[in-house]
């Protein structure tokens, strides 16, 4: 029992190389499946995403059921993935055509109240779906957005038109200045004109 536990069933080179392949390979998979799957996971999305795992798995441990080797495999992989997200933060800044060659770029979905219909046919996009994802950005009608665009990470950004948007701090400070007005006035109204008025 002991002995299965602990010795991997292949070498550690071989077990990293299999790893970094297959990481490799799963992140131009989804690279080249696109932003849609990265925006949000429908019923078959999150199937796909679940039976990818298992897909992979015998890939990644080869003939390996050790407690070390799976351990191993693990820490190859989040120290793979940790070298390539700092790979990308700098080519962000010193390389930003590879950068975006490998990210890929923002897609615009609405622009000034409009779906762009072409766009969301292109990701594979319902409009019902970037509807709803509007809503809980804020809008109440797609009218109010002046633009969403779906980024290469698939997080969905928006600008309401400037009519839409919250209230700020001098917004705030006009209505307490109203407000004190109409209480003001009021006052009068109510208690008449007194000595100091």
């Amino acid at each position: 029992m002991w002995h299965d536990m602990f010795v991997t069933g292949i070498s550690y080179g071989e077990k990293t190389l299999r790893t970094i392949l297959v990481y490799a390979a799963i992140v131009i998979l989804l690279r080249l499946a696109g932003k849609r799957e990265l925006a949000q996971l429908n019923t078959l999305d999150l199937s796909v995403v679940l039976l990818l795992s298992n897909v992979v798995q015998n890939a990644v441990i080869g003939n390996d059921n050790s407690l070390v080797g799976g351990v191993y495999g693990a820490t190859v992989l989040i120290a793979v993935n940790a070298l390539f997200v700092r790979l990308q933060a700098y080519l962000s800044q010193r390389a930003p055509r590879l950068e975006r060659m490998l990210e890929g770029s923002p897609s615009v979905l609405i622009r000034d109240g409009k779906l762009q219909i072409k766009t969301l046919r292109r990701l594979a996009l319902r409009p019902a779906d970037v509807i709803a994802s509007s809503r809980k950005q804020g809008a109440e009608h797609v009218r109010d957005v002046r633009e969403m665009v779906i980024a290469p990470g698939g997080g969905m950004l928006i600008e309401l038109k400037e009519e839409e948007e919250g209230a700020d701090h001098k917004d705030v400070a006009n209505i307490r200045a109203d407000l004190a007005r109409i209480q003001e006035r009021l006052d009068m109204l109510l208690l008449g004109p007194g000595p100091g008025r």
